[in-house]
């Protein structure tokens, strides 16, 4: 990745782009990592993707979930796969062995598409996809530290005693009690502006009771 980088400064150093003078030369820079193994959805730039081969368990899973819902139509398809999958637990080697060998052939006609996928990238395409990849995984990442951190508060909470939860509840109501009183006088002034598609429908349209009180 650091040789691609390097390559590409060069390139663009000459006062043109790196995309426009590899593609005059015909060449294409290797990707520096293998996307046989990523998934379809980590590039918007690969239309023709193609998809990944299902494994041996669910090509079986996929044949006999119709004969098994035919069987027993009202079951959940979530009771009927358990089934299936224990009749694949006992199923024999030799049977298995048909859907394991169909899994492999499916497998590397699948990784010779990608590559030649891979072959028929500009190197903008590669630059493109190499950083696509490098801001999801960091949105990846960030999403996994969110996820702890909010573990974390939420058994914290868990911990705390009734009194002193009471201290933020209380404290969540006086917010919401100013957040009302604010959004109304909000709300007022935009009525006397006659900006009435700025409020709340239920400003606009006061249930009985409210108008009985004026």
């Amino acid at each position: 990745m650091a040789l691609l980088r390097s390559m590409w400064g060069v390139l663009s150093a000459l006062g043109r782009s790196g995309a426009e003078l590899c593609a005059e030369c015909g060449s294409r820079i290797r990707l520096p990592f293998s996307f046989v193994y990523l998934p379809k959805w980590f590039s918007s730039a690969l239309a023709s993707y193609p998809k990944k081969p299902m494994t041996s368990y669910l090509r079986f899973t996929k044949e006999q979930l119709p004969i098994f819902k035919a069987q027993d139509p009202d079951a959940k398809n979530s009771e009927l796969i358990k089934r299936i999958a224990e009749i694949w637990r006992e199923l024999p080697d030799s049977e298995k062995k048909i859907y394991e060998d169909a899994y492999r052939a499916d497998w590397q006609a699948y990784k010779e598409e990608v590559n030649r996928i891979q072959e028929q990238l500009t190197p903008s395409q590669i630059l493109s996809l190499e950083k696509e990849i490098m801001q999801k995984r960091l949105k990846k990442k960030a999403l996994i530290k969110k996820r702890a951190k909010l573990k974390t508060v939420n058994e914290n909470w868990k911990n705390l005693s009734s009194s002193q939860k009471q201290v933020y509840i209380q404290l969540a109501k006086d917010d919401k009690i100013r957040y009302d009183n604010e959004m109304k006088s909000w709300e007022e002034q935009m009525i006397e502006v006659g900006r009435n598609d700025l409020i709340r429908r239920k400003m606009r349209n006061p249930s009985k009771d409210d108008t009985e009180e004026y």
